[in-house]
């Protein structure tokens, strides 16, 4: 994943790339839990109002990508503004590389802003990738914690509003937090909502997690108003986007707490927890294995027992476009008065 500097000229900040996983809503937590689909025509209506209303906020150009379901050919044919959206056509590998790729090629035409159709794991790889884009995340699929569940119009001008420059994001957006972890000699991550050790489990398994095989987690947010793994460090000790700490959850006993939480869309697990407390934000933590590594619910590289796993949280993500608070200080500016 690259980092890049975060040079941009004043014709830059009014480019908006809108990042699309066509495959999020369509895995197989539909057949193992009780997810719901997310069709292909959900999110190209989704993105038809994304770019409609980014372009009434003075958007000067849109850049989407070409993909095989042509979901975003499809929700810009027959626009009037045509003219001011860009499809990219990129090699496709269908695997999380092409997030990647995407977001990497719309850094290099000048976005700085980003509109995420997608879930947790979409957000992660863009965040990784671009940490010092903004980004408004916009919920589709499941067990989603770090997107918003927002009318994508809106989504469309909040993010218009940033890319503009009609609101400055150094004042108005919050840089995510993001659950670092490296584990030496193979690899290093990051999460924006949750690293898990699963014991017992396999790699790249796509399978909701087994509340059994969960041995121990770092969250950046714990939202008792989520499912997955965020409630089961949510229903103990609440951590929210802007809270300045991440929390810790051991399970295993003897049991300080024991919970029953919907670890998928309802999938419901039983979890006992042996410790739980607060991590300050540059505070390292030991992980033991053996078990698989899962970030965001991606289950990435393995941990042996001789491994040594530490774990930060860091507010060293892009910068969040919350839709409800960028849209309120759009109102104190005056930004959203139509010209007499």
């Amino acid at each position: 994943m690259g980092f890049h500097a975060q040079s941009v000229s004043a014709a830059q900040l009014h480019r908006l790339g809108i990042v699309v996983n066509p495959m999020s809503g369509r895995d197989v937590r539909r057949v193992a839990a009780r997810a719901s689909t997310t069709t292909h025509h959900d999110k190209q209506q989704q993105v038809t109002r994304l770019v409609l209303a980014a372009l009434e906020q003075g958007v000067d150009e849109i850049y989407l990508v070409k993909e095989p379901f042509r979901i975003n050919e499809r929700a810009v044919e027959n626009l009037p503004q045509r003219d001011r959206i860009t499809l990219l056509d990129l090699p496709l590998t269908h695997t999380s590389e092409d997030t990647v790729n995407i977001t990497n090629a719309m850094w290099e035409h000048g976005c700085r802003t980003f509109v995420v159709l997608g879930g947790d794991g979409t957000n992660r790889i863009v965040s990784g990738t671009c940490p010092d884009a903004n980004i408004l995340p916009l919920s589709t699929g499941t067990n989603n914690v770090f997107p918003f569940m927002v009318e994508a119009s809106v989504a469309g001008a909040a993010a218009g509003l940033i890319a503009s420059g009609k609101l400055d994001p150094r004042q108005h957006c919050q840089r995510a937090k993001q659950v670092h972890v490296s584990a030496l000699p193979q690899a290093h991550s990051s999460a924006l909502v949750d690293a898990v050790l699963l014991k017992n489990d396999m790699l790249g398994s796509l399978l909701p997690f087994a509340a059994g095989n969960i041995a121990s987690m770092v969250l950046a947010i714990a939202e008792p108003a989520a499912i997955g793994m965020s409630p089961i460090g949510g229903y103990l000790l609440p951590c929210r986007h802007s809270d300045d700490f991440g929390v810790l959850v051991v399970t295993g006993r003897p049991a300080v707490a024991r919970l029953r939480v919907p670890i998928s869309a309802g999938l419901y697990g039983d979890v006992c927890v042996r410790e739980y407390r607060k991590l300050a934000l540059g505070e390292s933590v030991n992980l033991a294995g053996p078990g698989i590594m899962a970030f965001d619910g991606d289950r990435l590289f393995k941990v042996d027992e001789s491994d040594q796993v530490t774990v930060i949280v860091q507010r060293d993500g892009p910068r969040i476009i919350e839709p409800a608070t960028v849209m309120s200080a759009a109102v104190s500016a005056g930004c959203l008065l139509s010209p007499r």
